[in-house]
């Protein structure tokens, strides 16, 4: 009998541990190939974890809740087949420094221990860190958040971290600029000795106790939400937000999908909605602004090639997702269509992958999914924009005409783009949004399906 070690596997990029939510299966109990044994979450997704063999789970070595370092043995499965070979699992560990996992074999026939290879997949380059003059390894959103709130080198070398060999975590540096001694605005002194700099940093002050007096029910915010609620704060305190608004007359897009949507779905199998639509004409729009479509690194420009477009998925449990469709300036109607029907009936069901989860270069969130005619979104980081498309309205608009200005009944909506001032101003916000306006309005009400 061969034991193979099933190990916490690599979720991603940047990916460092994961919490095992729930174990599926208990000791004794029979497995077979790619079935999931438990669930997992990571700061990015939840997943399940299939056995990389058949066999009987003989040992379990961490419990739910427990948060396991990535590559971790975290249970042993016994199975038959003496050089079992691991079956490759998209959620099966992929190793780090490109060197094959190794899972121990070990009581075989002949009484000698047998290494088992899990083959090897390879994985998209790490997110690139940097060093300090300590050996020390910071990932660059913390760079970003230490710079933000003026945490000297020397100061960032001090915290304790909880990630895997003690790397300091988004988690750890916001929960020390929560805490840090000084409320109210401190001021960070730095420089030689001939001359001191001095910038002040903004510490928020202590959240107010909660009243537990009265009719009131206090409920802890689920692990997702907690994640969502820092992602949102970090957000904030990296990007000086603006947002600008136009109005657009859809009138010819909503009669085309009405004319078309049960032919489409006849001949394709798909329903159609507003949403690919939508991102057809965002993804042309960033084709023309391309410096909607970057990301920033310090004071340097990260402009990206790839148009990778985020759609927001509302959770049943009412947590919010961000599937991505890569390349989406590639894709036809039918080819987006079919992304945006699949990413979001997988969000529903917690079957995304986290792979469909990263790489975004810029969001999409559909607020008239929940009747609001706008909104103001936050950036998803490490973006520099993101678009609301509002409810459709019918709505009186003066239409132009060569016998003169006539008033008409038209469909309405209004489109929104918060977008990070450090690198965007309001010149190239506001003409993006107007070019995505424009291809709306301008879509052909005879276009072929």
């Amino acid at each position: 009998m061969a034991r193979v070690e099933l190990v916490m596997p690599k979720m991603g990029e940047s990916i460092m541990e994961a919490t095992i939510l729930k174990w599926r299966k208990k000791p004794g109990d029979s497995i077979e190939l790619d079935e999931p044994v438990l669930d997992i979450a990571t700061d990015k997704v939840d997943s399940e974890v299939p056995s990389p063999v058949a066999g009987v789970l003989v040992e379990i070595l961490f419990q739910e809740n427990d948060v396991v370092p990535i590559n971790k043995v975290i249970a042993i499965i016994e199975t038959e087949a003496a050089n079992a070979q691991p079956a490759a699992s998209p959620a099966v560990a992929q190793p780090t420094n490109g060197q094959p996992a190794v899972a121990v074999a070990s009581g075989s026939s002949s009484g000698t221990e047998q290494a088992v290879n899990v083959p090897y997949v390879p994985t998209a380059p790490a997110t690139a860190t940097a060093a300090s003059s300590s050996g020390r390894f910071y990932s660059p959103l913390v760079r970003t958040i230490a710079k933000q709130e003026g945490i000297s080198q020397a100061e960032l070398d001090t915290l304790p971290g909880s990630g895997q060999d003690g790397r300091v975590t988004k988690k750890d540096i916001l929960a020390y600029v929560s805490n840090r001694p000084a409320a109210g605005a401190a001021v960070v002194s730095s420089g030689s000795s001939g001359g001191q700099a001095q910038t002040p940093v903004f510490t928020p002050p202590p959240a107010p106790l909660a009243s537990v007096s009265g009719n009131v029910e206090i409920v802890e915010m689920d692990r997702m939400r907690k994640l969502i609620a820092e992602h949102m704060v970090m957000s904030k305190h990296v990007s000086p937000h603006v947002t600008s608004f136009v109005e657009v007359d859809v009138t010819n897009m909503v009669n085309w999908r009405n004319r078309v949507k049960d032919q489409f779905k006849k001949q394709y199998g798909e329903n159609i909605t507003f949403t690919p639509i939508f991102i057809e004409a965002v993804a042309r729009a960033i084709r023309d602004f391309p410096m909607i479509n970057i990301s920033v690194d310090g004071t340097r420009l990260i402009v990206k090639k790839d148009i990778n477009i985020g759609m927001a998925a509302a959770l049943p449990s009412g947590n919010l997702i961000v599937p991505v469709i890569r390349n989406a300036d590639y894709l036809n109607l039918v080819g987006l269509t079919k992304q945006v029907n699949d990413l979001a009936g997988r969000a529903r069901q917690n079957q995304l992958k986290p792979d469909e989860i990263q790489g975004g270069t810029f969001t999409l969130t559909n607020v008239g999914t929940f009747g609001n005619v706008m909104g103001t979104p936050i950036i998803n980081q490490p973006q520099v924009a993101i678009m609301a498309t509002g409810a459709i309205r019918k709505k009186p608009a003066v239409l132009e005409t060569e016998y003169g200005d006539v008033i008409a009944v038209r469909q309405m909506m209004f489109l929104s783009l918060s977008y990070d001032h450090r690198v965007v101003d309001g010149s190239l916000g506001g003409s993006f949004l107007r070019r995505v306006g424009d291809y709306l309005e301008q879509f052909d009400p005879n276009r072929a399906i």
